[in-house]
């Protein structure tokens, strides 16, 4: 579906005639993040306050790798039964490679754990974490992952890892309609922003702006900040694709760039009324209501448009969610 935001036109189309909808001169801006295998099980055993079946299996989803000095390697993570995570905790896993411990509980219920290799000899921790983790489908994909899930479940830019959900807009993109692109004489530029839970978590406060959204690492690189410059020179429309890429380059051009596109956090909650400095149009998916991505949706094309947009996506039968069709907003 094309939406005008201007003019509130809807035009309907196919994904792979998007290159017709773009001129010689715009700029395409994609998120490259790879989706990890960060979904875990365990058997966990002790803790601080109260022991634990050491039969007792529960499940972990890895949100973000923290600094550390040491050779360990420390991670933020959600876990399901959460109560069984408690500071002091051990985790055993099938490859039993690496073993964790729960070091501490932050907010929103997260829990800090440590892998430590078991030996000398112990394999790296990504060829590790291929080995026993799991793709965290969404969860209304009520399957177990399967083999084809670790490729199916990314874009065709995906080369960062570190996200724990795919940047489903750049999903319907192949490489023919890559060619294509090139061959209208569009370029293609990349950000990364690593996609944790918490952008789909929902907007429970009756004021919106009193929600906050949970940080995310993102980069914007120098060859990313060259081919913004040469679109504008050129009179070019900057093209993101997915919310994932509107926050990244809306939080650099808020941030400031930093030296050598150095990493950077950002929590930006874009909602009406908001000022986009960088972005000219959007590729994105239908979202679900009371969403961040949708209020980022309405604050770029008006929220009585969009919702109108969405009013004639149910009655002709558009997908909703990650697997879902797409929007092109100009």
């Amino acid at each position: 579906m094309g939406l005008d935001r201007s003019t509130g036109a809807i035009r309907h189309h196919r994904f792979h005639e998007l290159p017709s909808l773009l001129n010689r001169g715009d700029l395409l801006v994609v998120n490259d993040t790879r989706v990890l295998p960060a979904r875990l099980y365990a058997a966990v055993a002790g803790g601080a306050s109260e022991a634990v079946s050491r039969d007792r299996e529960v499940e972990i989803l890895l949100l973000r790798e923290e600094p550390s000095q040491r050779s360990e390697h420390v991670w933020s993570a959600l876990a399901r039964p959460a109560k069984a995570l408690r500071p002091g905790a051990t985790l055993r896993f099938t490859d039993p490679s690496y073993g964790g411990q729960v070091t501490g509980i932050g907010e929103r219920g997260v829990r800090h754990l440590v892998f430590t290799a078991a030996s000398a000899g112990a394999p790296s921790f990504e060829t590790w974490l291929a080995r026993v983790g799991h793709v965290p489908l969404p969860p209304y994909i009520a399957r177990p992952d399967e083999p084809g899930d670790r490729e199916r479940y990314q874009t065709i830019f995906a080369r960062e890892p570190g996200s724990v959900a795919a940047p489903t807009a750049a999903l319907h993109f192949t490489d023919r309609t890559v060619t294509a692109l090139k061959e209208r004489g569009v370029e293609i530029a990349y950000v990364t922003l690593h996609v944790g839970p918490g952008t789909f978590r929902p907007v429970a406060t009756e004021h919106p702006e009193e929600h906050s959204l949970d940080p995310e690492p993102y980069r914007v690189p120098p060859e990313t900040v060259a081919a913004l410059q040469a679109s504008r020179a050129l009179g070019g429309r900057v093209i993101a694709v997915g919310t994932t890429c509107v926050r990244a380059l809306e939080s650099w051009a808020r941030d400031g760039e930093p030296p050598e596109g150095a990493w950077r956090d950002t929590g930006l909650f874009i909602l009406p009324p908001f000022e986009f400095r960088v972005v000219g149009g959007m590729v994105t998916n239908f979202h679900l209501p009371r969403s961040s991505l949708l209020m980022l949706v309405s604050a770029f094309a008006g929220r009585e448009r969009v919702l109108g947009a969405y009013e004639a996506a149910v009655a002709d039968g558009y997908r909703f969610y990650s697997y879902g069709d797409a929007m092109f907003l100009t």
